[in-house]
């Protein structure tokens, strides 16, 4: 069961820099410091977007408008950081 606890919290910390990762990807398209059109660039857009968009779509939807600042990543991880404290401070004594 420890071992389940530990592949868990290794998937939210992976998940983690996934969100960090397309939140930096997101500001560089929008600021053109990557060329949209390049192959290789609209890949890793298109492949952060398809992993960070199925869990920020529940949040955008229940988020009022704040005039184009995204708060939404950061709302996400602070869910994934509670998650993590709670199974690395809860589940894992009471399973150890």
């Amino acid at each position: 069961m420890i071992a389940l606890i530990q592949t868990l919290v290794l998937a939210l910390d992976l998940y983690w820099w996934i969100i960090i990762a397309s939140a930096i990807f997101s500001w560089l398209y929008a600021f053109n410091v990557v060329n949209p059109r390049n192959q290789f660039v609209g890949t890793i857009g298109n492949m952060l977007f398809k992993l960070t968009e199925p869990a920020l779509r529940p949040i955008r939807r229940f988020m009022p408008d704040l005039g184009g600042i995204d708060i939404s990543p950061i709302i996400l991880l602070l869910a994934l950081f509670f998650v993590r404290q709670f199974l690395l401070t809860t589940v894992l004594p009471l399973v150890a």
